[in-house]
């Protein structure tokens, strides 16, 4: 008896101290003001932002004020894609059920501007377009008199267009193009335009545009392995590198997936060999981190694999998670190839073979997630991420 009594009274001095630590938690924060509290949480990091909501029921209501989100970082909101079947419309799927946070056709550059508009790179909630004046250019059509690459922040509206890029040598031409933007660092940014040769078939170099510079420069790959990039690649800004999936062709042996990247010069260029080759692959910045996933369905017991590059020098993937891909099926009885990777978790989104259906997977918890009807079938999906801020150097439009 006597045993029990103490472990009472122990247990009245745990909950009594937990209780004065929240009343003094309370009370602390009580002495805080919005303002003091917005900027203390507009430099931490998002997913500490969220977790913040808990703290009291006014800092969950200040956090989710509208008029708060311009100061206070941002998460995945869902995905732009682009429906050639249907005259080149723009569409996005929210991740969280909400509407979306601007008109994906743009109206204020089309057609008032171009008749065509093709979405072609996303970077830090900026996004890359191809004006063109020709109607229902075909995302293959890259002609070089009549391309012009626009910058957009859609949440302000502002927008600028970039000059004319110098012509390629005739025996070149390029499908993949890239934005890289980083408003942590410089409100500048760059655009990457690969070059291909129609002969040999390989990355010969890469067109880059400056906003600082506000001009064009050029630079070779100068490599001895020949990487095309795949067919309208994906494309990820990380640690001032972009990286773009490519495939080492190999003279006697089956061809190996790997990741080309190149700096902003256009001087430094590497090859990374990715574990778990397929066609069903794609690569995101996730947590600060370059991430490579896979949805492999031509093994026998079809699984996703999601691997991370924690240091980019190293040129190493670490893997991180696997699972079974039967899930998925079982709920929809549709197959699914991975497209995208969370920016702040280890969830990866798949499309149904067809492009009707967008679903997220939580590979750390091995749990379904959201499951989207899109409204018309596609190839590709770019990441958006709102940025409420004015950091667009040079911006043409208001």
């Amino acid at each position: 008896m006597e045993g029990a009594g103490t472990g009472d009274n122990f247990v009245r001095n745990i909950k009594s101290r937990l209780e004065t630590h929240v009343r003094a938690t309370t009370e602390a924060a009580g002495l805080f003001t919005d303002d003091l509290i917005l900027e203390i949480l507009s430099r931490l990091p998002v997913k500490s932002v969220h977790r913040f909501k808990c703290v009291s029921v006014a800092w969950r209501d200040l956090i989710a004020d509208p008029a708060n989100r311009k100061m206070l970082p941002q998460t995945l909101a869902g995905f732009l894609y682009t429906s050639y079947s249907s005259g080149h419309r723009h569409y996005f799927a929210s991740v969280s059920g909400s509407l979306a946070p601007f008109d994906p056709s743009l109206p204020y550059l089309q057609p008032t501007k171009y008749k065509d508009m093709s979405l072609v790179g996303a970077c830090n909630g900026m996004l890359l377009y191809r004006g063109s004046n020709k109607n229902k250019v075909a995302p293959w059509s890259w002609a070089e008199d009549d391309c012009r690459f626009v910058v957009c922040n859609p949440a302000t509206a502002r927008w600028v267009e970039l000059p004319p890029k110098p012509p390629a040598p005739k025996i070149r031409y390029s499908l993949t193009a890239a934005l890289a933007f980083d408003p942590a660092i410089s409100s500048h940014f760059h655009v990457l335009h690969f070059e291909e040769d129609y002969l040999a078939n390989y990355m010969t170099g890469v067109s880059i545009y400056s906003s600082r510079k506000g001009a064009w420069s050029r630079g070779d790959s100068g490599m001895f392995e020949k990487v095309p990039p795949f067919f309208i690649s994906k494309c990820v800004f990380v640690g001032g590198i972009m990286y773009v999936i490519g495939e080492l062709q190999h003279i006697n042996t089956s061809n190996e997936y790997v990741l080309v990247g190149v700096d902003m010069e256009g001087k430094e260029w590497k090859t990374i060999h990715v574990p778990y080759c397929s066609r069903f692959c794609t690569i995101g910045l996730s947590q600060g981190c370059l991430h490579y996933a896979v949805a492999n369905n031509e093994i026998l017991v079809p699984e996703m694999t999601l691997c991370c590059l924690k240091d980019c020098d190293s040129k190493k993937f670490v893997l991180k998670h696997t699972a079974n891909m039967d899930k998925l099926p079982s709920m929809t009885r549709m197959k699914y190839k991975v497209v995208d990777i969370h920016p702040d978790s280890d969830t990866i989104f798949l499309v149904s073979f067809g492009g009707a259906t967008l679903a997220a997977y939580d590979m750390r918890h091995q749990k379904v997630g959201c499951i989207i009807n899109l409204e018309n079938s596609t190839q590709r999906f770019l990441p958006y991420v709102p940025l409420f801020s004015e950091p667009l150097a040079d911006a043409d439009g208001q």
